[in-house]
Formats: C-alpha cells, sequence, structure tokens
C-alpha cells in the first residue's frame, strides 16, 4: 500500500480551475465518501483551501488511484479532464509526506509561514475522521505534519510580520487605496477564519491607517456578535443584518469577503450607480462571493486572491534565510516520519506471522496428542521442544528479510507479500 497525493494549488492551476474544483465544507462528507468508494483505496482526506484541493489518500495501485481522482476533479470542474491533468500536481509516499509538512508549515502559501493553514490542515484531518475515511496511515501522516507546522514557526522567524492570508488582503487593499483607508467605513463578510483574520488586520493597533468603523455581516449574527465583542481596539466596530448589505456598502470605501459560498452573494444591485464614488472590493471566497460584474461598475474596483500572488512575492524575499531554515527543519522531521513508519511497518508482521505459526504448532501437537499418549513426560517435551524449534526455524529466514527490508520498496512488498499469503 502507498500514499498519494493527487491535486491542484494556485502555483500550477489556473484561478478559475481551482474555483471551480474547492470542496466546501457541506459538500465534504460526500465528496470523501466518493473516494473511499473505490476498491483501490483504504483511507482517505481532503485538504481543500482557498489555494488548493487535495485528495490525500492510501491505495494499493498508484496508477489506478491517479485515474480515478483526476476524474472525480475533472468532474467538479466540469469534465475539463486534459485542463485538470496538465495542472494537477502527484506525490507518492515519502514526496507526499514532504509536500503535507510544506503545506502545514506555510512553505507552500501565497504568504510564506501564513498560520491560517495550519488549522485547516488540522480540520482536514477532523472531518475524515468524524466521516470514517481516514485510517492510522494518515492519521500519523497528518498528525506529524500539524506537529512539524508548529514547530517550524517556534523554532525559524517565518512566522513574523504578515504570516496571515487576511493580513496580507488587508496590506494589498491599503497599498491600492493609497491612504483612503484612514477614517472610511469598511465592510467584512464573514466571521470565520479570514474574517476574523481581516477584522484583527483592520483594527491592529499597530497599523499606520485604521478605518473609522468595521462593519461586521455574517450569516448567522450571534457569531457576528461575539466576534465583535471579543476585539479590543479604538476602532468602532458594528454588526449589521445581509438586509442592510446594499446600504452599508453605499457608505462603505473597502467591502472584504471572505464568505464560503456556491452562488456570489455581492451582486451587482448591492452596489447601485456609485455615480463614480470610489469603492474597493476584495473578495477573498473561494469560489468567488462576489459577482464578476460588479468590478464594471463606474468607480469600483474588484479584486481578488489571484491578485495577491504578486503582492506577496516581497515577503518571499524577505523570509528566504527563514524560508531555507524551515525546509531544513521540514526534512529531518520526514526522516523521523519515514523511520517511525518503518518501526511499525515489520512489526506488526513479524509478530503476527511467528503467533500464528506458533498456534498452528500448538494446534497440531494437540490434534496429535492421542499418538503420543505412551511417551513419558520426557519424551514429550523432548516433541514438543523439536516442534518449537521447526517452527522457529520455518520463521525465522521469512522474519529476517521482513526486518532487513524495512522501509525499502522490497521491504513494502514483503509486508504485502507475508499478509496475503499468511492472511494476516
Amino acid at each position: 500500500m502507498s500514499i498519494v497525493v493527487i491535486g491542484l494549488e494556485h502555483t500550477t492551476a489556473p484561478f478559475d480551475l481551482l474555483e471551480d474544483v474547492v470542496v466546501a465544507d457541506a459538500d465534504l462528507g460526500k465528496v470523501l465518501a466518493a473516494i473511499s468508494a473505490h476498491d483501490n483505496v483504504h483511507e482517505a482526506a481532503v485538504v481543500s483551501t482557498c489555494l488548493r484541493t487535495e485528495i490525500y489518500a492510501v491505495v494499493d495501485r498508484f496508477h489506478d488511484a491517479v485515474d480515478d481522482f483526476t476524474e472525480l476533479l475533472a468532474s467538479r470542474a466540469g469534465g475539463a479532464t486534459d485542463q485538470v491533468s496538465d495542472a494537477q500536481v502527484v506525490y507518492f509516499d515519502r514526496g507526499a509526506a514532504t509536500h503535507l509538512f510544506k503545506v502545514a508549515s506555510g512553505l507552500e502559501s501565497a504568504v510564506p509561514g501564513e498560520s491560517e493553514v495550519l488549522g485547516q490542515v488540522r480540520k482536514s484531518l477532523e472531518r475524515a475522521s468524524q466521516e470514517g475515511t481516514i485510517g492510522p496511515t494518515l492519521t500519523a501522516l497528518f498528525t506529524h505534519a500539524i506537529s512539524t507546522g508548529r514547530k517550524v514557526r517556534v523554532e525559524t522567524g517565518i512566522a513574523r510580520g504578515t504570516t496571515s492570508f487576511s493580513y496580507a488582503a488587508v496590506q494589498l487593499a491599503e497599498a491600492h487605496l493609497q491612504g483612503d483607508l484612514s477614517g472610511a467605513r469598511v465592510v467584512v463578510l464573514g466571521a470565520g477564519s479570514l474574517g476574523t483574520g481581516s477584522l484583527h488586520a483592520l483594527v491592529d493597533e499597530r497599523r499606520d491607517q485604521h478605518p473609522g468603523e468595521v462593519v461586521l455581516i455574517n450569516r448567522t449574527r450571534e457569531r457576528a456578535e461575539e466576534l465583535a465583542a471579543n476585539v479590543s481596539s479604538s476602532v468602532p466596530v458594528r454588526v449589521a443584518d445581509f438586509e442592510s448589505l446594499a446600504e452599508e456598502i453605499t457608505g462603505a470605501r473597502l467591502v472584504i469577503s471572505t464568505i464560503e459560498t456556491d452562488d456570489p452573494i455581492v451582486e451587482t444591485s448591492h452596489v447601485g450607480d456609485r455615480g463614480g464614488q470610489p469603492l474597493l472590493i476584495v473578495d477573498l471566497g473561494m469560489p468567488r462571493s462576489v459577482e464578476h460584474s460588479v468590478g464594471e461598475v463606474d468607480g469600483v474596483d474588484l479584486l481578488d486572491i489571484s491578485h495577491l500572488r504578486s503582492a506577496v512575492q516581497q515577503a518571499i524575499e524577505e523570509r528566504r534565510s527563514e524560508i531555507d531554515a524551515a525546509e531544513a527543519i521540514i526534512a529531518d522531521e520526514v526522516a523521523r516520519y519515514q523511520e517511525n513508519i518503518r518501526g511499525r511497518g515489520a512489526a506488526p508482521i513479524v509478530v503476527a506471522l511467528r503467533e500464528q505459526l506458533e498456534e498452528i504448532r500448538r494446534a497440531e501437537f494437540e490434534r496429535r496428542s492421542p499418538q503420543l499418549s505412551e511417551l513419558t513426560p520426557e519424551q514429550r517435551e523432548a516433541v514438543e521442544a523439536l516442534t518449537r524449534s521447526l517452527v522457529a526455524k520455518i520463521a525465522h529466514e521469512p522474519t529476517m528479510a521482513l526486518k532487513e527490508n524495512v522501509g525499502t520498496p522490497r521491504g513494502e512488498r514483503l509486508v504485502e507479500a507475508a499478509r496475503i499469503l499468511f492472511d494476516l
């Protein structure tokens, strides 16, 4: 069995394709069930964020998994199989571990070291566990990846400065507004992790510019009120209902939308005829939560996740030495993970094999016991010692082969062969 990763990410796939394949939380159970329905799949998890949608699975046949998962992603993208094949990333065993460790550490993010992705990886593990599609192999992989992500952030400086995707989005807006944010009204849509991060970035006392007020709108008003109550800042934070969205946008200079939705929630009608009054909208939703035509309204500028790519290049260069240090930690942790896996891989099979052979010996000795009734206790013990010795010698070569080849492709084949031959 092997671990494979197949998916699409922001470095290889166009933004429109990423948007098509993203797996919303409400759909995750259905997608995990579809993956697990393949007889080739033993365990499955999905990591789906605004910048990546990746399938992690434990499979028997690598190439079959690539074909099956490519088809699944293509079906979500409207049947664009060739487009998915050209843009997808594929990792296998050690490469899969290295990739997930980098993802959890923020090295594969648009903003190096960003903090939100670690929670997203943890959530992927929790959801797969809730859906019953994950087992010991992927649990060990994800758990070690999360631990590595924490270690990288503690032991390197990669988490200094702007490491949040939300903070980067606010910085992008500030640069675009060129000072117009000060004293202005800002509307934040959504009170999830991105909405929370955006709110905290806007009211951060360390910033040079601060809005006059932040209006927080969420589908669940109670969640928005809870978030607003926990913000300690001189900037007023007010909660409003979705019914007043158009009214709140009318007086706003900046709108940041972070809501996960299948259909756009900010439409042209919400913006109306502004008469050229400037408005910047930053859409962090995936799929996009702002109707594309909104950006065509006079005075409205519409930015989305794709605009962040160029905005973070400076951050990447500033953290180059920290990225190198993080990669060194990840390499060490991958080696530790592989060593742990190797240690667990052969030992259970060796124990199970010896126990099964001993059970066969014992059962056969008992079955023949009536024929040995005339033997003295000493002779009976000698026969039993002989059978134990024979079993030990029979088990010796398979045991040594399994132990000596642990962690190698040959060792994996031997483990699988032992499972099949001895029904372990």
